[in-house]
């Protein structure tokens, strides 16, 4: 959401705009237009109900303001009314609470004073008990008369009203009666009547009178109050900005001095602007900074490096010239990509066709998601028949291959002299594949067993990739990445997968290798859990979760990788991702940090140094560190993504058309194509045939299995299906049995032969 920043709160003005105010469990937070004035705090839906309905008010002078943290804060009167609140930005939320907490001051000290000077009572210091006292008293003496005039207009009226009735009726009487002998007593009560209202009437008359003079009478010493509070306020206000400017002064200079090298170059302390650029530094201490009761200790903290480190040219702590002797040196091999007629980008400059950038916006359909789910807690997610309402129009298959959005970072660890160096590009290659999920919440297709999805980008990017369904229970995927610029990349991933109720667990199982041609370099990695939120109730929401441990299996070098689990409590920055780079010896050479969802850093270690010991009794390593750099950046998403399923500019096109690809291709199942193209209902149907289809293939092949082997369970068991373009391998490097890439496609494709190719849709 883009919004023009607010101006800074100022005396007299009327403070304006937009907040999340937590509504229920069903919608979650929702986006109002809220108006501070007057000491009043009000709510519309949007700018244009401010002339004719308010949602809701709340009087700050009985209100009480808490921050929960760096976006969310509470304001609630006692019980009556609380509201929960999120501002867009930790910056957002600051003015907002330094415009109501000025705005509160003001409301509490025009009830608590009733003019500047007290006119009835003796002059004294503001500070003085007695002047206090004195006011108090008038306050209170003012406002009981007050309520005594009010109770009485509100009697007169009640009498008014009784006493006019009872003349209505008198007088529709008198004009019934025919006999004269009854008109006389008639009149009499009609008078008497009328007498009552009357008297009741003047009653009321003098009340107002009296009510009116009263507020007269103390109008003027209110006025006078009111002015000077607002002198005062003018004098505070530039005072207290004064004191925030000393404030950001000296916390500047303290980081630069002692504790932070820059901005973006600590992973590990709770800094709200530091990896996602959303603002300036917590104006909490350090300490609590590291900690906090609800998180895990940080394992590590960042300094300053010595300023004789960043003198080119000096070589420091034995490190090898292949590493760089100075904080420009990690820029290397960013440099001569960016020099390099063959390297990617210039590529990317020419494309070879023209990719599709939009497909058929998503439908509106509502379904009765608890009528389904209610049977499925506890279930593995994968033997549940899901209409497509859940689904992305994408398969698990292209979703693998999304990985490969950001290749440019293998591209680049390609051409690296430093192993140490080209693990970093590795594990930044590692956190990237997660970027496309943060608003992905539809469930991929599950492939059926057989199908494949090719990504043939060698003329664009210079690589082929290749996914084939292997396993149908469990579901597992194989994947096989080869590019021109030396690298291979190939994963096997099995899905479990558990629905909790209010939460959906999805474990990858499996292992992803990368190798590097000319260095022979050999990387791999596991994933980690994702997590889906608010499954039945709210808006769905993603969190990644756990720890990665990237190993370079040739030289025994390792990174580190921790994503931090969303919390409540936490003051750090979400979704942060933090990483240290070591040899074989455990010694740290790179600090990495960011966010999975937005970009990550990395920064060279030149001295490392065993620091205080944490709330838990752990000792945290303090590492000197140079100026950090950038090392990945998540592409922007294409215009109108929120109502295209939030797709890539990738996964746009995974799902278009293309000639010569095989007919067990993602591309060509009936289903998925009917539900990208809104037609969800015969997306339903076709669903339900294919897997009945697929159904009757694995019992006819568990029947025929049988038949073949010596014991009915041994025929039976699942792993007798052969994949076509896969076989398993057992990888001594990292111990892992996984199936690789037998070869055959590419050749298959180019003399357009799939006969060999089952029939699946």
């Amino acid at each position: 959401m883009s919004e023009p920043k607010p101006p800074t709160p100022t005396p007299g003005d009327t403070y304006k705009g937009w907040l999340f105010k937590w509504t229920n469990y069903i919608k979650g937070y929702q986006r109002r237009w809220f108006v501070l004035s007057n000491g009043l705090l009000s709510y519309y839906r949007s700018q244009a109900e401010m002339g004719h309905t308010c949602r809701g008010t709340i009087n700050l002078a009985t209100a009480n303001i808490a921050v929960e943290d760096s976006c969310n804060f509470v304001i609630s009167n006692g019980g009556a009314q609380t509201y929960h609140l999120k501002a867009s930005s930790e910056v957002e939320r600051q003015r907002w609470i330094t415009a109501l907490e000025l705005a509160k001051a003001k409301a509490v000290h025009m009830q608590a004073e009733s003019d500047d000077s007290g006119d009835e009572c003796p002059a004294a210091p503001p500070s003085s008990g007695q002047g206090g006292g004195c006011r108090n008293l008038e306050i209170q003496s003012t406002l009981r008369t007050l309520g005594s005039k009010v109770e009485d207009l509100n009697t007169c009226n009640d009498l008014i009203v009784k006493h006019g009735s009872a003349l209505q009726r008198s007088l529709s009487e008198l004009e019934a009666l025919r006999v004269s002998g009854d008109v006389g007593d008639k009149m009499k009560q009609v008078t008497e009547r009328a007498t009552l209202f009357r008297i009741t009437s003047n009653a009321m008359i003098n009340a107002c009178r009296d009510f009116l003079s009263l507020a007269q009478s103390h109008s003027k010493r209110w006025q006078k109050a009111l002015h000077s509070e607002r002198d005062q306020r003018i004098r505070l206000e530039e005072t207290l900005e004064q004191l925030a400017k000393q404030h950001n002064h000296l916390e500047r200079a303290f980081r630069g001095a002692t504790v932070l090298p820059s901005s973006f170059s600590n992973p590990a302390l709770g800094n709200k602007g530091g990896v996602s650029g959303k603002g300036d530094a917590s104006d909490e201490d350090d300490d609590n900074e590291f900690f906090d009761a609800m998180e895990d200790p940080a394992e590590f903290i960042t300094v300053p490096a010595d300023p004789k480190y960043h003198r080119s040219g000096s070589n420091v702590s034995g490190f090898s010239c292949e590493t760089g002797m100075d904080d420009q040196s990690v820029n290397f091999d960013e440099l001569s990509l960016a020099s390099n007629p063959e390297s990617p980008q210039t590529l990317e400059l020419e494309p070879v066709r023209q990719r599709r950038t939009r497909i058929p916006d998503k439908p509106n359909y509502y379904l009765n998601l608890w009528s389904i789910m209610k049977n499925c807690i506890g279930k593995e997610l994968s033997k549940i028949p899901m209409p497509v309402n859940f689904n992305e129009p994408l398969s698990m298959l292209q979703r693998l291959s999304e990985d490969l959005e950001y290749y440019e970072l293998l591209d680049k660890a390609a051409k690296c002299q430093s192993s140490l160096e080209q693990m970093c590009y590795v594990a930044a290659f590692t956190v990237s594949s997660y970027s496309t999920t943060v608003h992905r919440t539809g469930k991929p297709f599950n492939p059926l067993l057989g199908e494949t999805f090719e990504l043939d980008r060698l003329k664009d990017c210079g690589y082929r990739s290749l996914c084939e369904q292997v396993s149908h229970h469990p579901p597992a995927a194989a994947h096989h990445a080869l590019s021109e610029k030396g690298w291979t990349l190939r994963q096997e991933i099995t899905l479990a997968s558990k629905f909790r109720g209010k939460y959906l667990s999805i474990m990858p199982l499996g292992s992803i290798q990368c190798l590097f041609d000319k260095s022979e370099n050999h990387y791999s990695w596991k994933k980690v859990t994702t997590t889906v939120h608010n499954i039945i109730v709210g808006k769905l929401w993603i969190d990644q979760s756990g720890e990665i441990d990237v190993v370079n299996h040739k030289t025994g070098d390792r990174c580190h990788l921790k994503f931090a689990p969303y919390s409540y409590f936490s003051r750090d920055v979400p979704r942060k991702v933090t990483g240290v780079v070591t040899d074989k010896d455990g010694k740290a050479h790179y600090v990495l940090s960011g966010t999975w969802d937005e970009k990550m850093e990395f920064s060279r270690i030149m001295q490392s140094s065993k620091g205080e010991n944490g709330t838990e009794g752990k000792q945290r390593t303090v590492y000197q560190t140079l100026k950090a750099k950038e090392i990945w950046k998540k592409n922007p998403l294409p215009e109108g993504a929120e109502n295209m399923y939030f797709f890539s500019s990738l996964a746009l096109t995974l799902n278009e058309s293309e000639e010569g690809v095989a007919p067990t291709d993602s591309r060509r199942r009936p289903d998925q194509k009917m539900m990208e193209d809104g037609r969800w209902d015969e997306a339903n149907a076709e669903k339900q045939k294919l897997e009945e289809k697929q159904r009757i293939v694995r019992r006819e092949r568990e029947r025929e299995a049988v038949k073949a082997a010596s014991t009915p369970e041994e025929g039976a068991h699942p792993d007798n299906y052969q994949a076509m373009w896969f076989d398993k391998f057992d990888d001594p490097a990292s111990g892992e049995t996984l199936h690789v890439y037998k070869g055959g496609y590419w050749e298959a494709k180019e003399q357009g032969s799939w006969d060999m190719c089952p029939e699946i849709f």
